[in-house]
């Protein structure tokens, strides 16, 4: 598990792979998102996506579970502060297997609490074909070493 310390702008991590069929689109969009090219191939041929389609909510809910089992485990998991950017620049189809590919893009320890302090983090989703799906930019509260004159304040 990696703590605050530990990490660098410039480190990757990846995760996944996870395949997506069209049971899951459809299953995850009559709970969260039900809009017809969620919910039925035949009524999404006539939307702008021409086909059944992920919810872009439902992309990030599974990038979601390839940054906790990927390779860039933190120490107290993935706690988020925000997220500054989400974008969908291609829908998540059935059949689509996904990766994602995490960079840290900054690291800002916190002026009043020593045992914390933030990293910026974005996260690309990749399909099988190396097509972007998602991209996400997001602030992690990560936790720092604690060192024996930190602990002792």
């Amino acid at each position: 598990m990696r703590t605050l310390d530990d990490l660098k702008p410039g480190d990757r991590f990846a995760g996944g792979p996870l395949t997506v069929t069209a049971e899951d689109i459809v299953a995850y969009a009559r709970q969260f998102d039900p809009q017809p090219f969620h919910l039925d191939a035949e009524a999404a041929k006539g939307t702008v996506f021409g086909g059944l389609a992920a919810s872009g909510w439902h992309t990030a809910g599974l990038t979601m579970r390839m940054i906790v089992m990927g390779d860039g485990q933190l120490e107290g998991g993935f706690v988020g502060m925000g997220v500054e950017e989400i974008r969908w620049p291609k829908a998540t189809r059935p059949g689509d297997t996904l990766r994602i590919e995490s960079e840290v893009l900054e690291i800002r320890p916190s002026g009043k609490r020593p045992d914390r302090g933030i990293a910026r983090m974005r996260t690309t989703t990749f399909n099988q074909d190396g097509d972007v799906v998602q991209v996400m930019t997001a602030n992690l509260l990560v936790p720092r070493r604690v060192t024996a004159e930190a602990a002792a304040e």
